[in-house]
């Protein structure tokens, strides 16, 4: 099996700044797309940022020039450094990893780690 474990989530007033960081464990050939989405009360759940192995980055229009993700491949982790938060960054934030399993090489699995808080204060 494969983990995703978040951490980073905290309560924060707006303008200030957060790194959200999430580490897949487990049995993993290769991490392909990793990923933030963030969920708000009464929202679905929406994409925030995405990043490919080979660094090529995507992101929600209401983050760009805010947020930065970043990965290292080796650790298979992944960031998501906030600036500039705002009251309506408010949500839960969760992690996510198109993986490769071991001894499974033809079939990709995402896999969603358990969420962090992040609270902005106005």
């Amino acid at each position: 099996q494969v983990q995703l474990v978040e951490s980073g989530g905290d309560l924060v007033q707006a303008g200030e700044s957060l790194t959200l960081s999430c580490e897949a464990s487990g049995n993993i050939f290769r991490v392909n797309t990793m990923g933030w989405y963030r969920q708000a009360p009464g929202k679905q759940r929406e994409l925030v940022a995405t990043i490919t192995s080979g660094g090529s980055s995507n992101y929600a229009d209401s983050v760009k020039g805010r947020f930065t993700i970043s990965r290292d491949n080796a650790k298979n982790t992944v960031s998501l450094q906030m600036n500039s938060l705002k009251p309506e960054d408010t949500a839960v934030y969760y992690c996510n990893a198109a993986v490769i399993r071991l001894g499974l090489p033809n079939v990709e699995y995402r896999f969603w780690g358990q969420g962090t808080q992040v609270t902005v204060s106005s």
